[in-house]
């Protein structure tokens, strides 16, 4: 029987990673470095019997809940089979000073910022499922608005232990935190990621905007003939300068109220009477004036592309107010 006041802290990660089992301590030994393997192997090789009030202090000091039942018999034995089923022979020779072994990259770059943008539903589905110590880690990562909506969708009982278990949460491993954001992506990102086309749909929709209403007209007949899928989305997406009659009279007084005077004037230069009229009537009674004074005088010597930048900066500000929420964009009106 070993003491526990006489285990170093080696033999105590040891005999947590026994208590884990094959399945989780295999998965986890992968994220330790060269060195932390082989004192984890030294460690558990002078290790015999753990009581089980022992391992429960043991698991208490990680601030984990890692195992239950009886105690631990042969821990070295099973610390063994343990690394020969997760590791290559030639790994065990690396760790054991055998020759060199090129530590594993750190892997891909934290997914939380990506969590955030889901449904909190959608995360929710996920963390159900999960023991509520993974999930106040992964709501702990969140920001307090996102991970306020994940808790909404869940049970009150599941609520309550998550909760709990924030409230009490110290910093967590990164190898542990490593391990949980590879299930997320997996579980959650990349299953997300087969469905959702909304990105590739905005990006689309970046590009069509840019062109000038014959051709984006030409290009979207092009797409439906050859049957291009979430075509709806794109178009949902697409604004020009001459759809800017289709919008609310309140979107477009919200619109051109941001707007200087110089740039609609700028860009109303040979337009429509009736576009015109659209814009102006959203405009206040001493602006409109002054606008039209200018408009009178003519267009001559106004260069056509500064006439077309400032259209195009009226077509952004209205395509970014939308994503915004202050209204919805005509196509997205019809598309309803």
């Amino acid at each position: 029987m070993t003491p526990l006041m006489s285990l170093t802290r080696a033999q105590k990660a040891a005999a947590i990673l026994v208590a884990m089992g094959k399945p989780s301590a295999s998965r986890l030994l992968k994220f330790f470095k060269q060195e932390e393997l082989k004192a984890l192997i030294e460690g558990a090789r002078l290790l015999r019997t753990i009581p089980q009030n022992d391992l429960e202090r043991i698991v208490a000091e990680f601030e984990a809940e890692f195992t239950e039942g009886a105690g631990l018999l042969d821990s070295a034995d099973r610390m063994d089979t343990i690394l020969n089923e997760s590791l290559s022979p030639e790994e065990m020779s690396a760790i054991m000073g055998d020759k060199k072994f090129e530590v594993a990259p750190e892997g891909p770059p934290p997914i939380w910022p990506e969590l955030e943008k889901l449904e909190p539903a959608r995360l929710g589905t996920f963390l159900a499922g999960e023991h509520p110590q993974t999930a106040a880690m992964v709501l702990s990562k969140l920001a307090p608005q996102t991970a306020a909506g994940v808790l909404l969708t869940l049970t009150k009982p599941m609520r309550g232990e998550i909760i709990k278990r924030m409230v009490t949460m110290a910093n967590v491993p990164d190898a542990a935190a490593r391990i949980v954001e590879n299930r997320l992506r997996t579980n959650v990102l990349a299953e997300t990621s087969t469905k959702d086309t909304s990105a590739g749909q905005a990006r689309v929709a970046s590009v069509l905007n840019e062109l000038d209403k014959p051709l984006l007209e030409e290009v979207m007949q092009d797409l439906e003939a050859a049957g291009t899928p979430d075509l709806d989305g794109v178009r949902a997406r697409l604004f020009s300068f001459d759809d800017l009659p289709l919008l609310t009279q309140k979107a477009r007084v919200l619109l051109f109220d941001g707007l200087s005077t110089e740039l609609v004037t700028l860009a109303l230069r040979g337009t429509s009477a009736a576009l015109a009229e659209s814009v102006l009537s959203a405009i206040g009674a001493r602006s409109r004036r002054m606008i039209e004074a200018e408009l009178g005088q003519g267009s001559d010597g106004v260069p056509a592309a500064d006439i077309a930048t400032a259209r195009k900066t009226i077509v952004t500000t209205t395509i970014r107010l939308s994503r915004e929420g202050a209204f919805e964009l005509p196509s997205t009106q019809d598309a309803a």
